[in-house]
């Protein structure tokens, strides 16, 4: 079955690696810092052939990712994050198109804390799992696209959530999938299992 739809992505600030530095990988920043708050004050905007940085999240989308957020942090096994930059510098610009990072609209790891004292604003280390929901914005073909890169920088498993269509698709790789379309989601990759109907209430 082919699923077809678009994902929208809210708006982020660009900040670059160089301007704030990087702990073990991962861009930081701290409290107070002054040449953070100049760059913020920038505002620049994303390269709009190589980010979806300005793209917003249609009703359904929002009301989908915010369903998601809550059924896996209920679980209580994992750490859950919306719209959290991923380090792609490692990526080959041949082969894909994002400059320094991606967003999934959902992703998670293994259960932490906050990050303290510093903040991180793109992480090197790669979730368990990835979600992309569809919205009007953006076709399927251009998430895969993100699943492409996603798996190539070390994400487990990857799911594609359509609204439209209710179904959604758990990738263990590109060229291997399940839908489900009703009773429950199961992702075998990590071990996750969430009622479908409590994702489209």
């Amino acid at each position: 079955m082919n699923v077809t739809g678009a994902s929208g992505l809210t708006p982020a600030r660009v900040v670059t690696r160089k301007a704030l530095g990087a702990v073990d990988g991962n861009v930081v920043c701290g409290g107070g810092n002054k040449m953070m708050n100049e760059f913020l004050d920038e505002r620049q905007l994303a390269d709009p052939e190589t980010e979806e940085s300005w793209e917003t999240g249609s009703h359904n989308h929002s009301a989908i990712q915010a369903n998601l957020t809550y059924l896996l942090k209920r679980a209580e096994t994992y750490s859950v994050y919306t719209e959290l930059s991923l380090d792609t510098t490692t990526l080959d610009p041949q082969k894909f198109k994002f400059k320094d990072e991606i967003k999934p609209d959902v992703c998670v790891y293994p259960k932490r804390g906050l990050i303290r004292p510093f903040d991180i604003l793109k992480m090197s280390e790669m979730p368990l799992l990835a979600i992309e929901v569809l919205s009007p914005k953006q076709s399927a073909y251009e998430i895969l696209e993100k699943f492409a890169a996603y798996f190539a920088l070390g994400v487990k498993s990857c799911w594609l959530v359509d609204p439209l269509t209710a179904v959604v698709s758990v990738y263990s790789s590109l060229n291997a999938h399940q839908n489900f379309t009703a009773g429950e989601v199961v992702d075998r990759v990590i071990g996750l299992q969430l009622a479908f109907d409590e994702i489209f209430e």
